[in-house]
């Protein structure tokens, strides 16, 4: 995982320089870079990784995908923390990128993580043309209304509801969280030359990975601490947000990321040198933070 997270970041490093010589310029890398480089786990570009090596390829195919997508992920965080959004001050136990900088910038911060990724995975010296269609359309479907940004379209709708259920709750979660989470499993797959079964199977191991995931983002908005998970808890009461905690309660939550879980680790019997996915999937349900 260290190993991983540090090519990961070397990357996303090399990939933000800023070669404008323009002050204002500089300070809007500075910005995307100040985002970038807060931590967090890596998660979605580690996926990338880990599928594309257990699907036969190589760090060096899995590289510019791994990167696209943790900008992608990036830009979503620093739009999120935005007073329109969720107005969170603090991000991964550090100020949001809209107080260490000013809110407009941190609106074009987002903006330029947007779009960066696609001309990341376009110039790409690694993948073939036909693999970089895919992964570009992939990318794309996973972040647009369809995806991840409908998902938020959705959570931000549920605020003002007092009927959201766990069907509405699981869709939108599908699109919000998991849409990004299943791309990543994918676009290993895709970058490593897997066939469309595995790269299904992948897509499903992601949907159950991406859901257990949320539930217990959930449960740590109720039992964590600011100082353990590096952005305040309670933001969802504060925020009017009905929950898996506020539909199920923590027990009947945890049981269900619990599920979700173990069949997640079933549908990995698919894929030869898994333990690293599966020792991820495990660690994952049993975060703290």
């Amino acid at each position: 995982m260290s190993g991983y997270i540090s090519g990961i970041e070397s990357s996303l490093k090399k990939l933000t320089e800023d070669t404008s010589g323009n002050s204002a310029q500089k300070r809007m890398t500075e910005a995307m870079q100040y985002s970038l480089e807060a931590g967090g786990k890596r998660i979605r570009p580690v996926l990338v990784t880990e599928f594309c090596r257990v699907c036969g390829g190589s760090m060096e195919m899995s590289a510019a995908p791994a990167a696209a997508i943790e900008m992608i992920h990036t830009f979503s965080l620093i739009h999120d923390d935005l007073p329109a959004m969720d107005d969170d001050d603090f991000r991964r136990g550090r100020p949001s990128c809209h107080r260490a900088y000013s809110e407009a910038e941190a609106v074009l911060a987002g903006d330029a993580l947007a779009v960066l990724p696609f001309q990341v995975i376009a110039d790409d010296r690694n993948l073939d043309s036909e693999k970089k269609v895919r992964l570009i359309s992939d990318l794309a479907a996973a972040t647009a209304v369809n995806g991840m940004i409908g998902g938020q379209a959705i959570d931000i709708d549920n605020e003002s509801r007092t009927d959201v259920d766990e069907a509405n709750l699981r869709y939108m979660y599908s699109l919000k969280t998991g849409a990004l989470i299943r791309t990543a499993c994918r676009m290993g797959c895709i970058a490593a030359g897997a066939s469309e079964e595995t790269v299904k199977t992948a897509d499903e191991y992601a949907s159950k990975l991406g859901l257990a995931f949320q539930i217990i983002d959930d449960i740590l908005d109720v039992v964590s601490t600011t100082e353990e998970l590096g952005k305040p808890v309670g933001s969802d009461e504060e925020n009017n947000k009905t929950t898996f905690v506020t539909v199920m309660g923590i027990e009947k939550a945890r049981e269900e990321a619990g599920k979700l879980t173990a069949e997640a680790l079933e549908l990995l019997d698919s894929f030869s040198d898994s333990g690293f996915l599966r020792a991820l999937t495990m660690e994952l349900l049993d975060r703290r933070y």
